[in-house]
């Protein structure tokens, strides 16, 4: 838990009072929560089909970004009836579909300026 009077808190306060952008990108932001959010409106909506479709993934890192997915409502975890032992399967909330056509663009932004590949960025020009 991060002290309230710390520097990074008091800057991320700001910079959320200033722009909701700067929201919207932390309840985004981590190496794989846009990918998990892509691949359970693709049909990936279980942990164990998550696991496949994303191998590189521990099953640790994936736990903990389904949840904090869940926490900002992105994501629903709901249980499967008449399944033992209980199944549990995600399906993307009203604020998580919302998100797949933002995430289309932004892939089609990476295919046109990023080609796969890392871009370099001359800081000092």
């Amino acid at each position: 838990m991060r002290k309230t009077n710390s520097t990074n808190f008091v800057n991320e306060r700001f910079l959320f009072q200033i722009c909701e952008l700067n929201s919207a990108v932390s309840i985004i932001s981590g190496r794989w929560k846009l990918q998990i959010v892509y691949s359970i409106s693709q049909g990936y909506n279980r942990f164990h089909l998550l696991r496949k479709e994303l191998p590189n993934i521990s099953e640790q890192v994936l736990s903990r970004q389904l949840k904090e997915l869940e926490k900002h409502a992105v994501i629903l975890k709901t249980e499967i009836p008449d399944t033992v032992p209980a199944g549990i399967e995600y399906i993307l909330t009203t604020k998580g579909k919302d998100l797949i056509p933002i995430l289309e663009s932004l892939c089609n932004w990476g295919k046109i300026y990023a080609k796969g590949k890392e871009i370099s960025v001359d800081l000092f020009g």
